[in-house]
């Protein structure tokens, strides 16, 4: 059971649940105390040990009704199938498998491990010779519905259908000799073919529940993208959830390069003039390299993020997205805005992340129930709170732009770029209405660095990999 234990282990992370080496000892635990009697006690103790978020379930549950029902359950329909055709009761099926186990003791002893297996309906014994013979046709490497007889043949190769073929043509030619009545002569000369049948049965199933397993892989990306793509606007409940997990793992990914970005800049960049000056003693050569003094940067960031009802979807992920990166800079200051303009940095610093967000969101900063009023809410920044930028401040700025018509101010942006390293305008509008209407997003453009639509959770993945780069 430990190593199918580590194979369904092994198969949620395949497909994206991650399980730890921890939780697949706690599996095993927990299976040796619920045993396998009741398959949904079984059921539930990997599912509390192996799985961590709610959004992982749906995997797990398909894929353990694929995994746990799989082969074993194949082989048993097989064995079924066969007890159907030659039309006996289960005691009438059981008598008769003892009597082929008592042919195969006095007329089989040169039958092979597996068709003996196969024959005596020795289910555990089939399926562990199976899933050796799958290891070794490399069966896990199927993707493709037309991949199937390919790895049919290779699957039956490794098992060596044809070594069982002949014997069991050799079996049945032994029949005649046998002391068998003819009624018995026949009833067993149709179970060896059938039982041959079988295998081949159990043999394409096997592959095509392999092939389903990473469908299932397949159908969970081709969600993620097609949510990936869907506006913030529309997102369900469900899907929110989704997208929450995702806006955590990009937040990890640009962690991880910036580590690395900074662990490079830390030795600077190989200085040849001061490495040949040093080396003078050595007649020119290298032996003792220099590299450039690299000024330590301070990165600040200041975050001014919109969250009126209609961007409130956008301002979730965006403000989730600040709360994950805030140790990787010196400093982090938030603030949201509709009208007037409010500070949530205190908030994130000390509350976990949904806590933080049902502050800033929820109007107990400010009122996020008000008509937008960007020329407000920059205007009140600037006469409160300019301090907060200096050169090394890179300032994000997350809003549709849309002004209900009220004076727009753009100067306070013109005076925050003058003091701020850039500013940076994500804008979760289409680029197409920017400008019409009471959208103020060309007067507020020009004094941006850099404005991006960022609509949905790829856009929001561009423009990450674009500061990346920077």
């Amino acid at each position: 059971m430990e190593e199918k234990l580590v194979e369904f282990a092994n198969l949620l992370r395949e497909n994206g649940v991650r399980v730890s080496l921890a939780e697949t000892l706690d599996a095993f635990s927990a299976s040796e105390v619920t045993g396998l009697g009741e398959r949904d006690v079984f059921r539930a103790a990997l599912r509390s040990t192996m799985v961590k978020r709610a959004s992982e379930l749906p995997v797990f549950e398909e894929l353990f009704d694929v995994y746990f029902s799989g082969l074993g359950e194949i082989i048993k329909q097989a064995s079924k199938a066969v007890q159907d055709a030659l039309s006996m009761s289960d005691q009438e099926f059981q008598k008769f498998l003892e009597d082929v186990e008592k042919m195969l003791q006095k007329e089989g002893k040169k039958l092979s491990e597996l068709a003996k297996q196969l024959l005596q309906n020795n289910s555990g014994a089939l399926e562990k010779r199976l899933r050796e013979a799958a290891r070794a046709a490399k069966l896990k490497g199927i993707e493709r519905t037309i991949e199937e007889n390919y790895f049919a043949r290779a699957l039956a190769r490794e098992l060596g259908l044809d070594k069982i073929e002949a014997e069991i043509k050799e079996l049945r030619e032994q029949l005649e000799k046998m002391d068998l009545g003819q009624a018995m002569k026949a009833r067993m000369e149709e179970y060896l073919e059938r039982r041959l049948k079988a295998l081949e049965d159990i043999i394409r199933r096997y592959v095509r529940m392999e092939r389903e397993k990473r469908d299932i892989r397949q159908r969970e990306d081709q969600r993620m993208n097609q949510i990936a793509e869907k506006s913030f606007y529309y997102l369900s409940e469900d899907e929110l959830k989704k997208m929450q997990e995702a806006v955590q793992k990009l937040a990890q990914r640009l962690k991880n390069v910036i580590a690395i970005r900074r662990k490079r800049a830390k030795k600077g960049r190989f200085d040849i003039k001061r490495t040949l000056r040093n080396n003078l003693d050595c007649g020119g050569v290298p032996f003792k390299l220099r590299f450039e003094r690299r000024k330590k940067e301070k990165p600040q960031v200041v975050i001014l993020c919109d969250v009126s009802d209609s961007v409130r979807n956008a301002s979730r992920f965006m403000l989730q997205f600040v709360y994950s990166l805030q140790d990787l800079y010196s400093r982090v200051r938030s603030f949201i805005f509709v009208s007037d303009i409010g500070e949530v940095t205190e908030h994130f610093r000390t509350n976990d992340i949904k806590d933080a967000l049902d502050v800033a969101l929820k109007g107990d900063i400010i009122n996020v129930y008000a008509h937008s009023n960007f020329g407000f809410a920059f205007r009140s920044f600037v006469a409160d709170h300019i301090g907060a930028i200096n050169k090394r401040t890179t300032v994000i700025v997350l809003g549709d732009a849309r002004n209900n018509y009220n004076l727009p101010h753009d100067w306070c942006l013109r005076e925050i770029r003058q003091r701020a390293k850039r500013i940076i305008w994500l804008n979760p509008e289409s680029r197409n209405t920017w400008g019409f209407g009471d959208s103020e997003m060309e007067r507020y453009a020009v004094h941006c660095d850099m404005v991006e639509e960022c609509r949905n959770l790829n856009q929001l993945y561009r423009v990450v990999d674009h500061l990346v780069v920077r």
